[in-house]
């Protein structure tokens, strides 16, 4: 008898912890998108719709308390949150951060913070999506992909170019930026043509910030940080918070790291240069919830990839149980951006 009492007592801590998580006012979940997309994309099949955001959002309002992340994080501080306090945040810096997601935030009432890559205002566009529009393009059957390193590539089918686009994204992710840089002017010279403008211009930023979003750094250039030396690091920090402030003409207080997976992606001498450049947190992709205590210039997020609101909430309640148990292992379960 004395297995099945282990287990039967281990299933009655996990409820206890769960119970705890999700009811305790000293837990705050955060959660992280990039893009809420109109329409579904065949190409990028795990990206938000506006559809499934609304139901999302909409189900925030009624089992949740959102809270924009400066309160959230000063509440979590003094030990005063509510039951169930979430907030929300968006990294890169999309358009349709503007045009799709805030209309249904407004519709609910609820607030967020919108990460921006200053590099890619006005026009130019992130090296994924570079690859991606790349890739959608091309009018072959099979794309020469072995100068970057790959196999030719069979994309004569919807299914085979998501394929492709998911295995050149993963493959050339943490190169040096300058060989990334290369391999991705490889891939556009072969799919001649213009992509589509995705990112917000300064007059979108503006009116973002205008309709009551917070705005947050997310450096420069979108670099992953553990590949630069430290003064290009530093400078990629210091150069994204001065130009938001510049155009924006408030502080920035918020940041976020790059792709954001503690140890690989940035390491204990970005978080120092974070502090330095005068943030009052930072974010990472760590997936999770936070408690009082939690160090601000490494807070937890997670992506709510599911498919359903159920799905979602029960990923939230279980971060939150796990959160309640105490410090965690880093977790490497959500997609990076």
């Amino acid at each position: 008898m004395k297995y099945p009492m282990r287990r039967e007592t281990g299933a009655i801590h996990a409820v206890e912890a769960v119970t705890k998580g999700w009811f305790s006012k000293d837990t705050l979940s955060i959660l992280l998108f990039h893009r809420v997309l109109a329409m579904p994309d065949p190409l990028l099949s795990g990206v938000h719709t506006a559809y499934f955001f609304s139901k999302l959002v909409g189900a925030l309002r009624r089992y949740c308390n959102p809270l924009p992340l400066a309160a959230g994080l000063q509440r979590l501080a003094d030990g005063d949150l509510p039951p169930r306090a979430v907030c929300i945040t968006f990294d890169d810096g999309y358009a349709d951060n503007l045009q799709v997601a805030l209309p249904i935030l407004q519709r609910f009432d609820v607030p967020a913070t919108v990460f921006v890559t200053t590099a890619f205002l006005d026009g130019n566009l992130m090296w994924n999506d570079r690859v991606t529009e790349a890739i959608r393009r091309f009018r072959g059957a099979v794309m020469p992909l072995q100068r970057v390193g790959l196999p030719d590539a069979p994309v004569a089918t919807l299914q085979e170019r998501r394929a492709v686009v998911t295995e050149v994204l993963t493959e050339i992710k943490h190169r040096p930026p300058a060989e990334r840089s290369n391999a991705v002017e490889y891939i556009e010279a072969l799919a001649p043509g213009q992509p589509a403008r995705l990112m917000l211009s300064t007059e979108q930023l503006q009116e973002l910030s205008t309709a009551g979003v917070e705005i947050g750094a997310h450096t420069h250039s979108h670099p992953i940080l553990a590949t630069l030396a430290d003064s290009d690091a530093r400078n990629e920090i210091a150069q994204g918070k001065r130009m938001l402030e510049e155009i924006l003409q408030q502080k920035i207080r918020f940041f976020a790291y790059p792709n954001g997976r503690r140890g690989r992606d940035y390491v204990s001498q970005h978080v120092s240069f974070v502090r330095e450049a005068g943030f009052d947190a930072a974010l990472t992709t760590d997936g999770g919830a936070n408690r009082a205590g939690v160090d601000r210039f490494q807070l937890q997020r997670f992506t709510p990839w599911d498919s359903s609101r159920i799905g979602f909430l029960g990923r939230m309640i279980h971060h939150r149980g796990a959160a309640s148990m105490g410090p965690r292992p880093n977790v490497q379960d959500e997609y990076q951006g």
